[in-house]
């Protein structure tokens, strides 16, 4: 028999009952849970909790919220039901490095990352080429100063023109404002190219080079208005020497950055995160 693929995700105040009451609906509609998460934050007494299930041909999205919503209503739930069956569109924003760019896009291509990218948006032409290469609009976009809110209004434009489900700074060298920042909460990561808090600024790795550091890293997070001080997701470090100049921490950073973004926007795009306050939740 056909079936449709479902992820729910939810989260409410901690109490006895939430896992019944939830897989008893769903158990009724003849829906099979095919994996389960689930995390009661003690500091908070929040309970997260993700369920990925298959319901059976016919069995839609309104059935499923409507036999969820007695569940919903008495234990307060905050939810999300995503349709796994609809591929996720993401837009992506780069300057003039294009490491990252270029390992969403091989990710995407062997099929590790489910998603189609809806348009590559730059403030430089140097990647232009090779969105072109790969037919995916480009959107030229320069800014200054005196154009920012301009500019992120066609940003802002283009991503709800395009359907994105997300929108991924891949070593976009612009700070978004409060302003977009806030209404696109929750749905940009940022690559930062080193390992959050430490070294902040345009030349992180040198910054270590002179501290003489022994480990590098980069941090993948959403973006907020606090600066690099959004949710992590996912962060990565690699060991360094002495005998490293900063050409090769460079070197090091472009690949650590590459996979720690790959991986944070594949565990968004399946809906494996959740926003814990400052925090998230991350069920691998």
């Amino acid at each position: 028999m056909t079936t449709a693929n479902f992820v729910l995700t939810l989260s409410c105040a901690d109490r006895p009952g939430i896992v019944a009451a939830v897989t008893t609906e769903l158990a009724a509609l003849n829906a099979n849970i095919a994996e389960s998460n689930q995390f009661w934050d003690r500091e908070t007494d929040r309970f997260f909790m993700r369920l990925a299930f298959t319901a059976p041909q016919g069995i839609g999205r309104d059935t499923i919220e409507r036999a969820l919503k007695p569940a919903i209503e008495r234990f307060s739930m905050k939810t999300a039901l995503a349709d796994e069956a609809r591929k996720k569109r993401i837009v992506i924003m780069v300057s003039k490095f294009d490491h990252t760019l270029r390992h969403l896009l091989y990710q995407i291509q062997v099929g590790w990352l489910d998603a189609e990218v809806a348009a590559i948006i730059s403030n430089h032409d140097a990647t232009q080429k090779l969105a072109e290469a790969e037919n995916i609009p480009f959107h030229l976009l320069p800014v200054t100063a005196a154009t920012k809110a301009a500019q992120e209004e066609q940003v802002l434009a283009i991503v709800k023109q395009s359907g994105a489900d997300l929108v991924v700074l891949a070593r976009y060298m612009q700070v978004l404002s409060d302003n977009l920042s806030t209404r696109l909460f929750g749905q940009v990561i940022n690559i930062h190219h080193s390992f959050l808090p430490s070294f902040k600024g345009a030349k992180p790795y040198h910054q270590a080079h002179e501290r003489g550091v022994k480990i590098i890293g980069a941090t993948a997070h959403y973006v907020t208005p606090d600066l690099d001080e959004g949710p992590i997701i996912e962060q990565e470090t690699a060991r360094v020497t002495h005998a490293m100049s900063p050409d090769d921490l460079v070197a090091a950073g472009r690949d650590i950055e590459s996979r720690v973004l790959a991986r944070a926007v594949k565990l968004h795009l399946e809906n494996r995160v959740m926003l814990n306050g400052k925090k998230t939740v991350v069920f691998g």
